[in-house]
């Protein structure tokens, strides 16, 4: 009975199951999915064509007989029908897949389209039900957030997509918008959340929570990257001047926060007094062009040997340099100073949280 029609057809029959009394029926959820999944696939170099026609389809099976009989064989059979209906192989595994990881530890959608459709529809999900005010509360989660956000943050890590979290999440707000706006503080929230999913499941794979802390405190570019900071950082914290260098870090931010005044980050070498502030510039000028060429390699472990070796230059500027000076001429130099030395630790980790 249900090959009696393609697939395409059952579009217009989602208009009339409710999904979420605010965010509409699951037809409304399926054009939201398709305009997240083609953004997404811009980004991450994915057909975006072929993902916006999966996405359009991958819920389509919800109205047919057979999942209404079975519903456990929902997304299968939405692949079959798609395969009986013409659509390619590539969009038929897609929309099977869509639902993986379906529990934790479930394998991943096997192909870049499935991929960018499934994390659209968590992505959509996720934004919308934060944005009704229906976030999880102690034990209740009726709709499976927690699993969803998990799910996020395995496809974005273990399925390597190429793009960042908050720029997903900025897709998939612009996709809500018209139905429902997200407010930043919404954004920030399910933020928070989705990181604290990721957090867990990076202590499951053997990260010390503090590094992973440490690690999450830098500027959070895809997670992929996250893991190769984290792995770099790990290897970093086994020398012997890690610990040196962590607690300089400490310091200097202690400083920072408790000196009062704006950083404007504009060093005057003119103004320098005292010989180890002149080297400890020196220094922090000589590898910042090196650092840069590293960071935009991802090679952390690099750039942190690098960074190391200035632990004698900041050893000797504490002992030497009275950093709060009278003057407030010197002491905004300084204070410039430490925060510009700061800011390129600050690119793998905030190593002041392991101080």
């Amino acid at each position: 009975q249900d090959n009696k029609s393609s697939i395409g057809d059952w579009s217009k029959q989602l208009d009339n199951i409710v999904f979420q009394n605010t965010l509409g029926s699951v037809g409304d959820k399926s054009r939201r999915i398709a305009s997240i999944s083609k953004n997404i696939a811009e980004v991450t170099g994915v057909d975006d064509t072929a993902a916006y026609r999966a996405a359009s389809l991958c819920k389509c099976d919800l109205v047919s007989q057979m999942v209404g009989e079975f519903p456990e064989l929902q997304g299968v059979m939405g692949r079959y029908y798609a395969m009986q209906s013409g659509e390619t192989d590539e969009v038929a595994l897609a929309i099977g897949e869509h639902y993986l990881p379906a529990f934790s530890g479930d394998r991943l959608a096997s192909n870049a389209l499935g991929k960018v459709v499934a994390l659209a529809d968590r992505l959509d999900t996720l934004t919308g039900i934060f944005a009704t005010g229906l976030k999880p509360s102690g034990n209740k989660d009726p709709f499976a957030l927690r699993r969803a956000a998990l799910g996020v943050v395995r496809i974005l890590l273990d399925g390597e997509l190429d793009i960042e979290l908050d720029r997903g999440l900025a897709i998939a707000a612009l996709a809500l918008q018209e139905q429902l706006p997200v407010s930043p503080e919404v954004l920030l929230e399910l933020r928070r959340f989705i990181l604290e999913r990721l957090k867990n499941y990076l202590r499951e794979q053997g990260y010390e929570t503090s590094l992973v802390n440490a690690a999450l405190d830098a500027p959070l570019s895809t997670l992929p990257d996250l893991v190769i900071r984290l792995d770099a950082l790990q290897e970093f914290m086994c020398l012997d001047v890690a610990s040196k260098l962590a607690g300089a870090n400490k310091r200097i931010g202690n400083i920072l926060r408790k000196s009062g005044q704006d950083i404007d980050n504009t060093i005057k070498e003119d103004i320098f007094l005292i010989e180890e502030e002149v080297t400890l510039f020196t220094d922090v000028r000589r590898i910042s062009n090196n650092l840069d060429r590293l960071y935009k390699k991802a090679d952390y472990t690099a750039a942190l040997t690098l960074l190391a070796g200035l632990s004698e230059s900041i050893e000797a500027f504490f002992d030497k340099v009275m950093v709060m000076d009278d003057n407030p001429e010197v002491r905004l130099n300084r204070l410039n100073l430490l925060s510009e030395l700061k800011g390129l630790f600050d690119r793998t980790a905030n190593l002041a949280l392991l101080g």
